[in-house]
């Protein structure tokens, strides 16, 4: 096991299962303390045994990205324990069948869902922990985002995924995208990074497993990969930040 983040705190919502499990995985194989975010205790404790097993440091932490409650106390508990948090990683999203009709026709409840999670779950975990995060000597905050949050790729008929217009999904990404500039610009005189991560079509829960590329190619892909959710966790100090990055480098917003 590498020890490059030895003493590093790591939290990742919905770290259970899926491209957050892996995300898990890869920051504690590197000497993290990573805590499992997850919205059912007994999930979370079952991904943290699977990760254990490994000899990784994990413990389960509950947290509901749409329960301020579960935020408040595991702030609280992360402060008891360590008191800080090196990175935080966003992970936590959902995408509703209701939202695979034309834009016009999605119900306003599918995208008020949607964004009760993607958004303002996002937004609540990092206004929460950011105590936290600026007691660190080099705080990261990490959103997974998705190149079908780029108004530039949704605007371009022959991008990948031109028929992809999920209203509520795509909406949700590009505000979180937006959520990650501002929020980046008002940090930029502290040692937090802010990014913004598309770990590509990847084969999770959240798409029925249709993606073509694996949950380790999401977290961090091998090869050229350079830019995915654990590349802009453990960025150096003269490392990016405001930015919106896939395995090939810079997304266009």
């Amino acid at each position: 096991m590498s020890e490059d983040l030895k003493g590093k705190v790591a939290l990742i919502t919905g770290a259970n299962k899926g491209i957050g499990y892996e995300i898990a995985r890869q920051l504690g194989s590197r000497g993290a303390t990573v805590l499992v975010g997850s919205r059912d205790i007994g999930r979370g404790e079952e991904a943290a045994n699977k990760l254990r097993s490994n000899q990784i440091d994990a413990r389960t932490i509950q947290l509901d990205v749409i329960d301020q409650k579960t935020i408040d106390s595991a702030s609280k508990q992360i402060e008891s324990e360590f008191g800080k948090l090196d990175i935080l990683v966003n992970n936590a999203g959902i995408a509703s069948d209701g939202d695979r009709l034309p834009p016009s026709q999605v119900d306003i409840e599918t995208l008020r869902h949607t964004y009760e999670t993607n958004v303002f779950g996002v937004f609540a975990v990092i206004k929460t922990l950011l105590p936290l995060l600026k007691k660190s000597t080099a705080g990261r905050i990490v959103n997974l985002s998705s190149g079908l949050g780029s108004l530039t790729q949704n605007s371009d008929p022959n991008y990948e995924f031109a028929n992809a217009k999920s209203l509520a999904y795509n909406s949700s990404k590009t505000a979180v995208n937006a959520i990650t500039v501002l929020l980046a610009a008002e940090l930029k005189d502290t040692s937090i990074k802010v990014n913004a991560a598309d770990p590509g079509f990847t084969a999770t829960d959240l798409n029925q497993h249709r993606g073509y590329r694996t949950v380790e190619q999401g977290a961090i892909p091998t090869g050229g990969y350079a830019y995915a959710a654990v590349r802009l966790a453990t960025l150096p100090d003269d490392g990016s930040s405001g930015g919106f990055f896939d395995e090939n480098g810079v997304v266009p917003w």
